[in-house]
């Protein structure tokens, strides 16, 4: 059995694998995250091995310590204990950060290459894996809860408004404004984009959505192949399985 754990800014997601099967999903509030919180989405966890993806440094040392406690195993976290098996043409390998080549690894495994993965979280990332495996690089641009955030503190009349889906393009207030250009907005970013990377990769690149809003802009987008919600925690298990 195996823990698997993707620690993003927003949201810490957890995924219980019996082989290749994932039997159980659960996320925690990144800021809310305690073990009380945690014990009360797990039974028993004796004994299983834990395998840690993070993005923040300062919580993964007190889940990693708080999880050897409960499965009495130290786990194991990808870039210090063990690296991601894809081949990383980032010009600083140290820079793409570790939930970008689980992406990247779980994708090409997955659904084959060439591909791009866009993972709608937090940040909104465009990475690219190449004809031959190759982790080439991407985009990095701030994510839908981020713009919506950015309007309301940088100006002195604009609210801050809950994601969904728009009931028209055209606003006829103030927040459906906003609704809208932040849903349509983004789509067509993400299409524009796609169609610009596929011009690199060759037409028969797939494209691949995770993230939190992923579904969302998928119904606005022409150009997105498949939806994986859980695309980050199977690479975790794909990780461990080539590990072990």
């Amino acid at each position: 059995m195996l823990l698997a754990v993707d620690i993003g800014n927003t949201n810490i997601s957890f995924g219980i694998f019996k082989g290749l099967v994932l039997k159980k999903t659960f996320d925690i509030p990144t800021k809310q995250y305690s073990r009380n919180k945690l014990l009360k989405k797990i039974i028993s966890l004796k004994g299983a091995d834990t395998l840690i993806s993070s993005v923040v440094p300062g919580i993964t040392r007190v889940i990693a310590k708080e999880l050897a406690g409960i499965t009495g195993k130290r786990p194991y976290i990808i870039g210090k204990d063990i690296k991601v098996p894809v081949k990383n043409l980032y010009r600083k390998a140290n820079q793409a950060g570790q939930d970008r080549l689980v992406n990247a690894y779980a994708a090409v495994k997955l659904y084959g290459a060439p591909l791009i993965v866009v993972d709608f979280g937090t940040a909104i990332t465009f990475d690219v894996i190449s004809k031959s495996g190759s982790y080439a690089g991407g985009m990095i641009l701030p994510g839908l809860g981020l713009s919506i955030k950015a309007l309301k503190n940088g100006t002195a009349l604009l609210p801050e408004i809950k994601i969904g889906r728009p009931k028209a393009l055209i606003g006829r207030d103030t927040k459906s404004s906003i609704l809208s250009g932040i849903v349509y907005g983004f789509a067509g970013l993400t299409e524009q984009l796609n169609y610009k990377l596929k011009k690199n990769l060759g037409s028969r690149a797939k494209v691949i959505a995770t993230g939190g809003n992923a579904r969302l802009i998928r119904s606005y987008c022409n150009n997105i192949d498949r939806l994986d919600n859980t695309l980050t925690l199977k690479g975790i298990n794909l990780i461990y399985k080539n590990f072990k």
